[in-house]
C-alpha cells in the first residue's frame, strides 16, 4: 500500500494538512465517529476542550490499534468541535497537532464548527477513515 499527500499548486497554503491524499487499492477502515468517552461511556472533561480532545485521541489510538493500523495511516478526519468561535477551533486544532495522534492529520483534514453533537456536554468528534497496511 502506498499512500501519497499533495498540495496541488494554485491551492492555498496549509497549516499542515494536505488537500489531495491518494491510496494505491487496499484495505480501508472507516471508524466512527471517536468521542470523549471512558471505558464505561462516561463523557470526560465537561466544559474542556482540551481533556475531551485528549480523550478522543486515546479512543482513536486504541480503534486504530485494533485493526494494526497508526496514525499515520489516516487518509481523512474531520473534526466537529461545538463553538462558533474560531480561536475556539484553532485552540482544538492545535491541541491534536501536539498529540499521539498528530501524524493523522497531514492527510485531508476538514474541522467544523457545529451547534450540537451526539452526547449531553460533548465538545469534540473526530470521523477517522484508514488506509490498512497490507495483510501478512
Amino acid at each position: 500500500m502506498t499512500i501519497s499527500r499533495l498540495n496541488p499548486d494554485g491551492l492555498h497554503h496549509t497549516p499542515g494538512y494536505h488537500h489531495v491524499t491518494v491510496v494505491s487499492a487496499g484495505r480501508t477502515a472507516y471508524l466512527a465517529g471517536q468521542c470523549p468517552l471512558d471505558a464505561d461511556g462516561t463523557i470526560v472533561g465537561l466544559g474542556d476542550y482540551a481533556a475531551q480532545v485528549d480523550q478522543v485521541v486515546a479512543n482513536t489510538v486504541a480503534a486504530l490499534a485494533a485493526v494494526d493500523a497508526e496514525p499515520e495511516h489516516v487518509v481523512r478526519t474531520v473534526i466537529y468541535v461545538v463553538s462558533p468561535r474560531q480561536e475556539v477551533l484553532s485552540a482544538v486544532w492545535d491541541r491534536f497537532l501536539v498529540s499521539p495522534l498528530a501524524p493523522a492529520f497531514t492527510t485531508a483534514s476538514t474541522l467544523l464548527g457545529v451547534a450540537q453533537l451526539g452526547f449531553t456536554g460533548q465538545l469534540v468528534e473526530l470521523d477517522v477513515t484508514a488506509a490498512l497496511p497490507d495483510e501478512t
